[in-house]
């Protein structure tokens, strides 16, 4: 799916930058049980049993996937010359006419155990696939995590909830990073980065080998955004293609993607994860220099008295009212 270029709106020097990603740096089934990680040539995310609430995290098989992005944006850039503006992730299904095709995040309740009152019947056939951020534990940092980290610290209990390194992460409402692995148990809904979905499919269908799943990711939530700007400043973005589809212990139908190190990728006969970015960078300037072309001049004028007793742009003291005493602060950073 191709980004289109939008605009930058009064940033004159800003640079756009349409980054895209063909491989991933880093592609990782992250599961208790996966004896070979980093080199897995199909990931499958899937849930754990419902049904037994003290083993497994509720989202047990997870996809980890990142990109080193320093090669298309300047690593370093500070967040806060950066406006993200679309991001893209895309996978490609490795298994065939296995999954349902869910485009909308379900509820909690269909996950809880199938005994309890809070349980609800699945409304619409399938369950969707997400995607989040990614959160670190037992040490280990977005810097530091690699595809072949330990998926817990030696010696732990692998089976229990709560102890992967790397995990499905998300914000609650007061903007704190939170895992959501076990979101049924602790009874809310998280928060989507991006649900997937695939244009050529409609909701029910079986979902073919071949078929791009792709995430739009919201950015215009500004907790997104500034998780999006953190790592293109850091120069590694990393996320987490998560599902609660429905499993039994050994068995059940889950989606599976291909991984960087398949075979058919490596021949170029199918894709792994990709990843498209929209940025804009805008160097720092004054409050005073509307613009942001190094001058505090008649346009900058010209664009405070447009808004004149309105909010936005002129609004230099940030008091909400563009009035007189912000034509006194421009008026005295005046360079012509």
């Amino acid at each position: 799916m191709a980004l289109a270029m939008l605009p930058i709106g009064s940033v004159v020097h800003a640079q756009s930058i349409n980054g895209a990603w063909t491989t991933p740096s880093l592609d990782r089934w992250m599961y208790p049980f996966n004896t070979s990680p980093g080199s897995r040539p199909v990931i499958s995310v899937f849930g754990s049993d419902a049904n037994d609430p003290t083993m497994f995290d509720s989202r047990d098989g997870q996809f980890i996937v990142g990109w080193s992005t320093g090669d298309q944006v300047p690593v370093g850039t500070p967040t806060s010359e950066m406006t993200v503006h679309a991001v893209v992730v895309e996978v490609e299904f490795a298994n065939d006419l296995i999954v349902q095709y869910d485009p909308t995040q379900d509820p909690w309740q269909i996950f809880a155990p199938s005994t309890s009152a809070d349980w609800q019947a699945d409304a619409d056939p399938g369950q969707s696939i997400e995607l989040f951020g990614v959160g670190f534990r037992n040490g280990f940092t977005a810097a530091s995590f690699q595809e072949f980290s330990p998926f817990a610290p030696s010696g732990s209990n692998i089976l229990a909830p709560g102890v992967r390194s790397a995990y499905a992460m998300s914000f609650n409402g007061s903007g704190q990073a939170i895992d959501v692995s076990n979101h049924p148990r602790q009874r809310f809904d998280p928060m989507a980065f991006a649900v997937g979905q695939c244009a050529a499919l409609q909701p029910g269908d079986f979902i073919p080998a071949g078929t791009r799943m792709t995430f739009e990711l919201d950015v215009g939530d500004s907790r997104i955004q500034q998780y999006v700007r953190d790592g293109l400043s850091a120069g590694k973005l990393l996320f987490t293609i998560s599902s609660l589809s429905f499993v039994v212990q050994q068995g059940g139908s889950f989606p599976a993607f291909y991984a960087k190190e398949n075979a058919l990728v490596t021949l170029g006969a199918a894709t792994a994860a990709q990843l498209q970015v929209n940025v804009s960078i805008a160097p720092g300037c004054q409050p005073a220099d509307l613009d942001c072309n190094a001058r505090v001049d008649g346009a900058d004028l010209g664009l405070l008295l447009s808004n004149w007793g309105g909010a936005g742009t002129g609004d230099i003291d940030d008091s909400g009212q563009v009035d007189g005493a912000d034509l006194g602060s421009m008026l005295s950073s005046w360079t012509g």
